[in-house]
């Protein structure tokens, strides 16, 4: 008989801080190697948001912040845990600005790095990352006063 994939939902945000007029973007580096942005497992009671920020101060340190309410995105993957059970995992993604640059990463990462958004292009390992914060950056383009950061 064939396994059913497993469900998992986390949530996750789009991190940026103004650095000088210059948007810069968290990119954490993950154990295993790979760079992404902070995300985790949505817990029982919890909503999407909720779990985001949640695990944006866990991952970072970074409590201080504001939250854009007008973007919210959904990104879904599969993936293979170990002894081979598909995964299919829905991750919501929020953008969030960080009013302070002092990250302070959890045991889950080794590294963290604040980047321009080319630089982010070129660091984040998985193309729905890439996804993310180029449409981060549209949004944040179309706000009033940002035209040109």
């Amino acid at each position: 008989m064939a396994q059913r994939r497993i469900e998992e939902r986390s949530a996750g945000a789009v991190l940026f801080y103004n650095d000088n007029g210059v948007r810069k973007y968290l990119l954490l580096r993950h154990r295993k190697g790979h760079w992404d942005l902070p995300k985790g497992n949505i817990e029982p009671g919890e909503r999407p948001r909720e779990t985001a920020l949640r695990e944006l101060i866990e991952e970072t340190g970074i409590r201080n912040f504001k939250v854009y309410d007008g973007y919210e995105e959904v990104i879904e993957y599969y993936y293979k845990r170990r002894g081979g059970r598909l995964v299919h995992k829905t991750v919501v993604f929020y953008l969030v600005e960080a009013l302070s640059s002092d990250v302070k990463i959890s045991s889950e990462h080794v590294d963290y790095r604040w980047v321009d958004f080319d630089d982010a292009m070129k660091l984040a390992t998985f193309k729905n990352t890439r996804n993310l914060i180029s449409k981060a950056e549209e949004y944040l383009g179309t706000m009033p006063g940002n035209e040109h950061g």
